[in-house]
């Protein structure tokens, strides 16, 4: 089924209120209690290069974007 077929069907889904609330009941990605998105960016929302150490909850593309601001130095 493509992109068009999915976003045909959810509009069809809008003008029955109930049959749409039960579809999203159904269809609704559960919550993550381990795995590697369970740990994202808190800038972004990437989950791939997280960096927890320190608290920082940041990717590695966010980090070197903001790296100056929380007190890192490049050395070259």
């Amino acid at each position: 089924m493509t992109y068009s077929d999915y976003r045909k069907a959810f509009t069809q889904l809008r003008a029955k209120p109930i049959k749409l609330k039960k579809y999203l009941k159904h269809n609704a990605p559960k919550p993550r209690k381990c795995g590697v998105n369970t740990k994202r960016c808190i800038r972004c929302g990437r989950p791939s290069g997280h960096i927890s150490k320190y608290g920082l909850h940041l990717c590695r593309h966010c980090i070197r974007e903001v790296a100056v601001q929380l007190g890192f130095k490049k050395y070259s």
